[in-house]
């Protein structure tokens, strides 16, 4: 398979894409610094605003479904990454039209670690903000770790919550209608092909020529089981089945049915797959009234589709058919769907100043970290792609490219600019929790100086707030494994040198990293993928292991 992409450059690639597709776009203004969408068209005063985002490489999702009636902005990421909390923040303010701002955040971690905290700062900066969460997936349904992926109904959620903003409906209204949808929407993937995204040498997953994934994601995560090619109406209730069992749906339900392409599928077997959808929801006794069709949330250049189905009401059925001008919406005339014919009838970045005298030891830590780092992306990518999806090198690259130490800097100006590195240069759930994790050191250090009293406080408050975002726990294969017993072995080590400290923990850090090669993943994007990460080492694990050696070795030089 190729993995040739049109492209200048894998590092400008989104930017240069969104910079064009805003260039090209009536009602869309691309904001490079720090990256975000927005209508040209000012929003009436008063009204409540949408916001979504996420990973590219699901277009149009996003960025196609901003326009009146829809979203106000949109916040894109790398491919499959989420977005930072830096750029949400700022797309939130930029947008605020006074009536409050809804952010739509589909349940992946990353996303919803990165809009919590953006939602934080929004309230720090005066505006009102409600946060909708939709996890339709049912392939990942389960009542242990994050639980069902945010998929295809994301697109129902914005609709319905647009035509309610348009009307004038408080920011209370318009998140109690996206909380409806979400919970009344599920949905289910197959892939005939995997995606390449760019930069990859070759696709996400291997698939045999007559083999279908079923219960694919969106980020090109394999699936839940894999069946030889099945025909259409084979693959229409198969992907039905575990949607109408999640719903609970009854004889006599009337709902609303979207086929979505993942990318690579033509319309005309989407058109089959839909076909043979209602013609399966019609035998079970449930009514399609509304039929959504096209390539609308992909996984870059996957060759499969996607069933969604969303329970409805009247007045729900209002709100989708109010008008929108998104571009990513099709324009075509509302109205119940009649059933299916007999076969046989045919922000700105952020400036540092610090007067502070250097400290030697905390530079040469930093640059030595952030140099192994960078030196190791490649192997740091190559244990994601086998445990996760592949984007944690890149994540790692975005962060630490973007840090410029100076001699100059005090030792928490040092750790202020890894944080904000990873806060606002990288993007999902690596980049939020690195960025949460190095603040504490920053906030420690400025307080009480370059103690093995702030270093025990900062590692134990950072890992409370990575706890407290993310939901990890020792055992979960995370950074949190690596963490923990570090935490342990300096609080044990208060009233002995930093150097001593910075030895015991990096020994515990290390230990606790590659304890995770053993384990099942609980918490994360390792989550998804169960024994299949079994013997591989978690990343972010490892780069805290390398935090704490660099700094041992640079304070027992």
């Amino acid at each position: 398979m190729t993995t040739k992409k049109i492209m200048d450059s894998p590092r400008r690639f989104v930017a240069d894409a969104a910079r064009a597709a805003a260039a090209r776009a009536a009602d869309l203004r691309w904001v490079p610094n720090p990256g975000f969408f927005v209508r040209h068209t000012p929003i009436p005063h008063g009204q409540v605003v949408l916001i979504s985002g996420g990973g590219s490489g699901h277009e149009p999702l996003h960025a196609g479904f901003v326009g009146e009636g829809m979203l106000a902005g949109a916040c894109p990421g790398l491919i499959f990454t989420s977005p930072n909390a830096l750029q949400i923040r700022a797309a939130t303010a930029a947008v605020n039209a006074g009536g409050g701002v809804l952010h739509i955040v589909k349940n992946y971690t990353g996303d919803v670690v990165n809009f919590s905290i953006a939602a934080d700062f929004a309230a720090d900066d005066g505006i009102d903000v409600e946060t909708v969460i939709v996890a339709d997936d049912v392939a990942t349904e389960s009542d242990d770790g994050p639980g069902r992926r945010g998929t295809a109904a994301t697109i129902a959620v914005e609709k319905v919550c647009g035509a309610a903003a348009a009307r004038g409906d408080t920011l209370a209204e318009v998140a109690r209608w996206g909380r409806t949808v979400a919970e009344n929407s599920r949905s289910m993937a197959a892939a005939f092909r995997a995606c390449t995204v760019p930069g990859a040498d070759g696709p996400s997953f291997e698939l045999g020529d007559d083999e279908v994934e079923i219960g694919v994601g969106i980020h090109g995560e394999r699936g839940t089981g894999r069946v030889s090619t099945p025909s259409a109406s084979e693959l229409a209730a198969t992907l039905i089945d575990p949607v109408m069992d999640s719903l609970g749906v009854a004889d006599g339900a009337e709902v609303i049915v979207i086929v979505n392409g993942l990318g690579a599928t033509h319309p005309l077997e989407l058109d089959v797959l839909f076909g043979d959808a209602a013609d399966y929801l019609q035998s079970k006794g449930i009514r399609v009234r509304r039929a959504l069709v096209g390539t609308f949330v992909t996984a870059y250049d996957m060759a499969g589709a996607s069933i969604t189905v969303v329970v409805c009401t009247e007045e729900m059925l209002e709100l989708w058919d109010a008008p929108t001008a998104a571009p990513g919406w099709p324009n075509s005339p509302a109205g119940d769907f009649a059933g299916m014919p007999d076969a046989a009838e045919d922000v700105a970045a952020l400036d540092y100043s610090d007067d502070t005298p250097p400290e030697a030891h905390v530079t040469a830590w930093a640059s030595a970290f952030t140099g192994r780092v960078l030196d190791r992306i490649d192997e740091l990518t190559e244990l994601d792609r086998r445990a996760g999806d592949g984007d944690f090198g890149a994540n790692m690259r975005a962060a630490l490219d973007a840090v410029a130490i100076s001699d100059t800097d005090s030792p928490s100006a040092v750790f202020r600019r890894i944080a904000d590195g990873f806060l606002g240069s990288a993007g999902g759930t690596s980049g939020a929790l690195f960025g949460v994790w190095f603040h504490q050191f920053d906030v420690a250090l400025s307080t009480a100086g370059v103690t093995t009293d702030a270093l025990a406080d900062a590692a134990r408050d950072g890992m409370r707030a990575i706890v407290d975002l993310g939901g990890a726990a020792p055992g979960d294969k995370t950074m949190i494994d690596a963490i923990e017993p570090a935490a342990r072995a300096l609080d044990s080590a208060r009233g002995r040198s930093p150097a001593e400290a910075l030895r015991l923990a990096a020994d515990a850090a290390r230990e606790g990293a590659e304890s995770t090669a053993d384990l099942v993943g609980r918490r994360g994007r390792a989550s998804y993928i169960g024994d299949a990460a079994r013997g591989v080492t978690d990343p972010g694990a490892l780069v805290v292991a390398w935090l704490f050696e660099d700094g041992a070795s640079c304070f027992e030089q």
